[in-house]
């Protein structure tokens, strides 16, 4: 006979589980974690492989609270309008919320913080006010499009008022890093190349705020899809209480008006 095949091994840093125990990150979830670790702190620790101290948890807490909901955005009416036509799934209807997170909505988290990272890498940082702005000069005039992520906002034109409040947050816990630093100078001198002043997003503070934390650029979109899908079980929530998705829907399609499609000119 021959021997069995050796049993591929599977190594995780994660969870793993026997018929009597569940462990997590190295611990014992029931014993060590379950009741003394909020979810926040165990997002981090999850991603990062280390617990975060109580610092870096509440800027980073601040971040998921600051994305969680901001109102009828395109990600809550896709979530409304999917469990309106399909209430069996929820999960259908938070999938179709979570997929609309991208380059204008959520996704300017990452875009951001992935921008100040490339602007920083390799560079030694200023010192002083002046220097960041002077850095923040250069990194603007040599974007390659007009578009800087984390400059503007449909709604808040002035100031987004999350943006202040969380740069104050991660200052008060000694963890306002270069990227927060380069952001805030970009928000200083941008109108000298681009024309026009324009607000600090508060999506784009938050990926300034995770780049200072150390966490991968590569998945700051993740943090805030996290976030957000915390908001959108609550706006299924309240579709459940009080409907919309109804409404919204025969307001599109009762005033849909037929147009003629444009034609072009025959080429010769």
């Amino acid at each position: 006979m021959s021997e069995a095949a050796a049993v591929p091994a599977f190594p995780t840093s994660l969870g793993t589980s026997t018929a009597d125990e569940i462990r997590l990150l190295g611990q014992d979830l029931t014993a060590d974690l379950m009741g003394k670790v909020g979810f926040g702190e165990l997002a981090f620790w999850l991603v990062t492989l280390q617990r975060p101290t109580p610092s870096q948890t509440r800027v980073f807490e601040a971040v998921l609270v600051a994305l969680a909901d901001h109102g009828f955005t395109p990600t809550a009416i896709a979530a409304r309008l999917t469990y309106l036509s399909a209430p069996d799934s929820l999960q259908g209807a938070l999938a179709a919320g979570l997929l609309g997170g991208g380059s204008r909505f959520l996704g300017v988290t990452e875009d951001c913080g992935t921008f100040l990272h490339e602007a920083l890498a390799g560079r030694e940082l200023p010192d002083d006010e002046a220097g960041w702005d002077e850095l923040a000069l250069e990194v603007v005039r040599g974007a390659t499009t007009k578009y800087i992520p984390g400059l503007g906002h449909p709604v808040h034109k002035v100031e987004d008022p999350r943006t202040p409040v969380l740069i104050g947050i991660a200052r008060e816990e000694g963890l306002e890093g270069p990227h927060l630093k380069l952001f805030q100078a970009i928000g200083r001198v941008h109108d000298q190349v681009i024309g026009r002043k324009l607000p600090l997003n508060g999506a784009g503070v938050c990926g300034a705020a995770l780049a200072d934390l150390g966490l991968p650029v590569e998945l700051l979109r993740g943090f805030a899809l996290l976030a957000r899908a915390a908001g959108l079980l609550g706006q299924l929530a309240e579709e459940r209480r009080r409907p919309i998705g109804m409404d919204a829907y025969l307001t599109v399609d009762r005033n849909a008006v037929y147009v003629e499609p444009e034609t072009s000119e025959p080429t010769s």
